[in-house]
């Protein structure tokens, strides 16, 4: 089988290598050059073509200097080391609670998946009732007896909105993180905590010297994708807040900044995606590197 995919593997590939340039390159390509023009959706403004309606770096300009866009990169930023440090943490936690359970494991591990299925906007909204409704009238608010102001009407002030988010991000996807680190502790020999019990270590030293560094694959892929989902994340923001409130990020800045011109403009909203990639693609490249080190380190 393996000469097989030696002796056809550039005949194979070919399909994949057709739909990713016509699919993503392509539109990356054409994306990049429109944000340098005068683009409005439907026409070039002032010229037929895209050539005749260059405008240089002047939407790049308008970007940097528009206080939304700053305002939800902030945010953006904010959200983003919350709900890393949030999912990182709990699906940490999960794999190692399901890890000990000799019996019904696969039970666990379905259970805890199953919210990575659900779509972001009607998960946006099943937890917008329960910020809005469940904690601040029933559990948290109102004549409740257990009084939480901090719980109550999240989704108003941009500090609460900002944990609102995370926890909902939190909840939606660390079931999916918990089996890629579930598959890492599988694969540390029991050996290594044997001998450190017979040490005298304790279960805070087995953790630091054995779990982390031997869990250090699975930090690099479950890092990259925290970092980059958070980043991307639209629906639930559309959902919960609508960007109101001072709780706008990148990705729905870039939705909504063609809807607050007339006529639209397309090209510095292009120019706001370019930005987008870029700082994803610095942040992502730069944690991957990091997490590579330290694995070749343990």
């Amino acid at each position: 089988m393996e000469h097989y995919y030696r002796k056809w593997f550039k005949v194979l590939v070919i399909p994949a290598v057709i739909l990713f340039t016509l699919v993503v390159l392509l539109p990356f390509l054409m994306g990049l050059t429109y944000s340098f023009t005068a683009w409005r959706g439907s026409y070039f403004k002032g010229s037929e073509h895209w050539w005749g309606a260059l405008v240089g770096f002047k939407n790049y300009i308008k970007v940097f200097r528009s206080a939304k866009f700053l305002s939800a990169l902030g945010y953006t930023l904010k959200f983003t080391l919350i709900a890393v440090i949030f999912k990182n943490i709990t699906s940490l936690c999960m794999a190692m609670m399901v890890k000990k359970i000799g019996k019904g494991k696969g039970i666990f591990r379905t259970i805890y998946f199953f919210p990575n299925l659900l779509g972001g906007l009607a998960m946006g909204f099943v937890w917008s009732f329960i910020f809005q409704n469940v904690f601040s009238l029933i559990l948290f608010g109102g004549e409740s007896a257990v009084q939480i102001p901090f719980l109550c009407n999240m989704l108003q002030d941009p500090k609460k909105a900002v944990i609102a988010m995370a926890l909902m991000s939190t909840w939606q996807t660390a079931g999916y993180m918990m089996l890629i680190y579930l598959n890492g502790l599988n694969g540390i020999s029991e050996d290594l905590y044997e001998a450190a019990s017979i040490d005298g270590a304790t279960s805070w030293q087995k953790f630091k010297n054995i779990t982390v560094p031997m869990l250090m694959p699975a930090f690099t892929v479950v890092f990259f994708l925290t970092l980059s989902g958070s980043f991307k994340m639209l629906d639930e923001n559309l959902a919960l807040t609508e960007g109101n409130f001072g709780t706008r990020m990148l990705s729905l800045q870039i939705l909504l900044s063609t809807r607050e011109n007339t006529p639209p403009n397309y090209g510095m909203a292009q120019a706001q995606a370019v930005i987008f990639f870029l700082i994803i693609a610095v942040i992502s490249i730069t944690q991957v590197m990091i997490t590579k080190r330290r694995e070749i380190e343990a």
